[in-house]
């Protein structure tokens, strides 16, 4: 091919793709009964068949969804507006056979389930999360996108979204279909509370509070000043906040009793619900810390398994363990950090971590690496057969964050350093260039921080690859925390549900365990122990509560219809609890004094 040649077939190919664009609109004439009516036109495509689909997966969201099932009412029309054929050729994807170049597809959504990964639509508001709301053209995710929403007549609404603005304050544009799809959008009477962020190079940002709440001026003010005190302590993390693709970050906050409970991140943006009345209170703020660390880890340090997002199937990845694992870890600390979790209430956090790493069966077995891959499966996930993810998963939520702890610990007791200066080595290598990291990825920037290649291996090796316990006590000790048994000498079954008033047992029972080993397992009804009948679990607890671990008992049990006995040889419970020196009645010293403030104290001069 010639030089010219080449550069006219260029041309043509740009010419083309620039006059191709994607156009929304949605209205709400049917809003009492949740419907959404919606138009998706394509124009400047080539002629022929074009295919249309719903997605089956949503940024945020690990695991495959039906948002196709919501659809219906397809149809199809020309430029002209004539009615074209259009057919279902799966459950979710429809083939128009023959267009000339423009179609609009018009379809009805039913939208009734207001969280992070679905919609609602509602006389009270509307509330979009795009792949379960926006059918797209399948072969044409660059060209440029503009959507319109038509708010109801008599409705004083506004539009919280990340969605680039226009002129009209109804229409936003897309650079392209990745985008759009990352765009959660709330349309209602909505409280708004702006402030603005600057980073070390002069660059300023306005975040902004979209509330959808019952409450006055005053104590939604009052709230968006707390969250603007935790955007500063996460910013002290890495230094600086991302450039915002539009100059704004936006809180899009429903904390009502009409949702559904999720946190969502986004590029620019976290879609937050929670089912409870507002109170502006501090225990209200979780979710915002931990969905705003997000738009450094995972949002742009970003696994490469998650690159390009696929939104006609789920994509497996490796790292969720540090995505969502280690942004649960500093969600909790930073709350802490803040001034907006005392201490005390950390230690609740924390031990919820450990136990998810040294208790829990799925940690004792599997690595970070596997369980991270079940989430294919597990994140809001829908199936009604049993699993028995009890003994073989623990969430990489908490199965992160302990791996966090372990390595801030570390790094603070062999190094000097801390996780801060690992996430912020992190945010230079692969956030601000937006380069997808891998596992060995972050190994090798484990071992520049440290300048120690064997740590890094040996930590990666039995900790991230591999699913050694991790002694967190003579470390925790530096801070003047203290992990002990939670119930030292106390016999123990084994980790277990019945049935409400029963002794039907309604849980797996969990591998090792005194019940696992003695041969019962779900739906199993507990008779007799020790020879005494049982007819509620609070009898159990009693009978049990007069032995010491390594004693043997008798238990009677009935299998289906089959009665049953077995020997069964009690353990102490193994439960763990993390507590303050102070809490402990021990003395604290100035050394852990200035460890633990180092760790937990805040990193912003407010002067």
């Amino acid at each position: 091919m010639t030089k010219r040649i080449f550069l006219i077939l260029a041309v043509l190919w740009f010419s083309h793709t620039y006059a191709q664009k994607i156009n929304y609109t949605l209205s709400f004439p049917n809003i009492n009964h949740h419907e959404a009516s919606i138009s998706v036109t394509a124009s400047g495509i080539p002629a022929g068949k074009a295919t249309f689909r719903m997605s089956r997966s949503s940024p945020g969201r690990y695991a495959t969804h039906e948002f196709g099932k919501n659809v219906y009412d397809v149809k199809a029309f020309d430029q002209t507006g004539a009615s074209i054929p259009i057919n279902r050729i799966d459950g979710d994807v429809y083939e128009v056979p023959k267009q000339n170049g423009t179609v609009r597809v018009d379809y009805t959504l039913y939208a009734a389930w207001a969280d992070g990964t679905y919609s609602g639509v509602d006389p009270a508001s509307i509330h979009l999360n795009m792949p379960s709301a926006m059918m797209w053209i399948k072969g044409f995710d660059k060209a440029p996108i503009t959507v319109t929403f038509n708010i109801p007549a008599g409705k004083n609404w506004t539009i919280a979204t990340q969605l680039k603005p226009t002129d009209d304050p109804l229409t936003f544009t897309a650079p392209g279909l990745q985008y759009l799809m990352d765009c959660p959008t709330k349309i209602g009477n909505l409280h708004w509370k702006k402030w603005n962020i600057t980073n070390p190079d002069g660059k300023g940002y306005e975040f902004r509070l979209a509330l959808e709440a019952e409450t006055t001026d005053t104590v939604a003010g009052s709230f968006a000043a707390k969250i603007k005190r935790l955007v500063e302590e996460e910013q002290a993390v890495f230094g600086e906040t991302p450039a915002y693709d539009y100059g704004t970050y936006t809180f899009i906050a429903s904390i009502n009793l009409y949702v559904e409970g999720d946190g969502m991140e986004h590029r620019n943006s976290t879609m937050i619900s929670l089912p409870f009345n507002f109170t502006g209170t501090n225990d209200q703020l979780e979710v915002f810390a931990h969905e705003f660390f997000h738009n450094w880890n995972v949002e742009r340090i970003r696994p490469k398994t998650l690159e390009p997002f696929n939104f006609e199937k789920s994509n497996m990845s490796n790292e969720l363990w540090c995505a969502e694992g280690f942004t649960q870890y500093y969600g909790e600390l930073l709350l802490c950090r803040s001034g907006l979790k005392p201490i005390d209430g950390l230690m609740g956090s924390l031990t919820g971590l450990i136990y998810s790493k040294e208790i829990a069966a799925g940690a004792k077995r599997y690595s970070p690496v596997e369980v991270s891959r079940n989430a294919v499966f597990v994140d809001a996930g829908v199936s009604i057969d049993r699993t028995n993810y009890p003994n073989m998963y623990s969430s990489y939520y908490p199965y992160g964050g302990a791996t966090a702890l372990a390595l801030d610990l570390s790094l603070r007791s062999k190094f000097q350093l801390t996780l801060d200066d690992y996430m912020t080595a992190l945010w230079k290598r692969f956030g601000k260039t937006e380069i997808a990291y891998t596992v060995p990825g972050l190994e090798e920037v484990l071992a520049d921080v440290t300048h120690d290649k064997t740590f890094a291996a040996d930590f990666f090796t039995r900790y991230v690859n591999g699913h050694e316990s991790f002694d967190y006590a003579p470390l925790l000790e530096k801070a003047g925390l203290r992990l002990k048994k939670q119930n030292p000498g106390k016999a123990w079954l084994g980790q277990v549900q019945y049935e409400e008033g029963t002794t039907k047992i309604s849980s797996n029972t969990i591998i090792n365990t005194p019940l696992y080993n003695a041969g019962l397992d779900f739906n199993d009804v507990i008779v007799q122990i020790d020879s005494k009948l049982v007819a509620r679990p609070a009898d159990i607890n009693e009978i049990i509560a007069t032995h010491k671990p390594g004693d043997v008992i008798n238990i009677h049990y009935k299998h289906r219809d089959e009665n049953k006995t077995a020997s069964l040889t009690l353990a102490e419970n193994p439960g763990l609890a993390v507590v303050t020196f102070e809490q402990a009645g021990l003395p604290v010293t100035n050394e852990m004094k200035t460890f633990r403030n180092s760790w937990l104290g805040t990193k912003v001069n407010r002067q």
